[in-house]
């Protein structure tokens, strides 16, 4: 391979952070990194998280690693005891690993499939395959741009969207990230969806996902956070949020404000330790929990505005 063409190197950090900070963690990290966060041991040989602990694991390309920038990301974590208060937070070691050369945006072939959920079956764009009777196909093309679609808190969203979307509805897709949940609920008979993400790549992805899945006219993009809702956004027949649990409590009193009188809603992205409090979040906010799935140390909720 020569020099032009050869992969590129990365350095993947990995902390075990108590479960109860594991998002707190990841955003600090993420934010120096400029990449997405994963939380679990990296491979079946990292050794067994203690107690109340998990790892927090993100990957920087090598042009980035040097001294400078971990001596930086460092002192970014190691400030987090005295910003929170929080004594469980000092001492956390981050552990740099150089990778070995791989093309890891394409990395996902070796191991995807086409999979279901319900009456979903999610299959490639050029999958040739003819869906089961009854079934709805979700064109997705996975990979390190698109995910692959198969995260714990994606499959919960996508059954519970199955059992809440109804013909006709008008939905909100809050941190929309790929647009796939709102793209779903297109596909399963939604009117029209409208979704929104900070990350200025969002927009693109969607409304890629949205073209790809013949739902294009259908749907709405923005970038940027809750601000972006308009006066006129309200009363949808549901509301969708597969996000960070402690943003789901932040808003979710707005998040019932968008909700028509007995609207839907499906949350996702909340880990074990903050269940309970989402939950509360929710139920404080007028939101009627009816349905709380769990797959792994994932939980997700369904239910109605009050």
């Amino acid at each position: 391979m020569s020099e032009s063409t050869a992969l590129p190197g990365w350095t993947e950090i990995l902390v075990l952070a108590p479960l109860e900070w594991l998002e707190l963690v990841g955003e600090q990290i993420c934010s120096a990194t400029c990449a997405s966060v994963a939380y679990g041991p990296p491979s079946l040989g990292t050794p067994k998280a203690r107690a109340g602990c998990d790892y927090v694991r993100a990957y920087v390309i090598d042009s980035m690693d040097t001294a400078a920038w971990r001596a930086a990301l460092q002192a970014r974590v190691a400030a987090l005891a005295s910003l929170t208060g929080a004594p469980e937070l000092a001492g956390l070691e981050l552990r740099f690993r150089r990778l070995p050369p791989e093309d890891y945006a394409r990395s996902w072939e070796k191991v995807w499939r086409p999979f279901r959920v319900g009456r979903l079956a999610v299959l490639r764009p050029t999958d040739s395959r003819t869906p089961r009777p009854g079934e709805i196909d979700l064109r997705l093309e996975p990979g390190a741009v698109f995910g692959t679609g198969r995260h714990a808190t994606t499959r919960l969203c996508l059954g519970l969207l199955q059992r809440s979307v109804r013909a006709g509805d008008r939905v909100l897709d809050a941190g929309t990230g790929t647009g796939l949940l709102a793209v779903a609920a297109c596909k399963l008979g939604a009117r029209s969806a409208l979704g929104f993400d900070i990350d200025p790549a969002s927009v693109p992805h969607a409304r890629h996902l949205a073209a790809s899945n013949g739902c294009l006219e259908r749907t709405t993009w923005r970038c940027g956070g809750f601000e972006v809702l308009t006066r006129e956004d309200r009363s949808f027949d549901g509301v969708i949020a597969n996000i960070y649990s402690d943003i789901l409590q932040a808003h979710a009193q707005e998040l019932g404000e968008r909700l028509r009188p007995e609207g839907w809603f499906v949350f996702s992205g909340v880990p074990e330790a903050h269940a309970l409090a989402t939950r509360a979040a929710f139920e404080s906010a007028g939101l009627r929990v009816s349905e709380e799935l769990v797959r792994g140390r994932w939980h997700a909720f369904a239910g109605r505005a009050c």
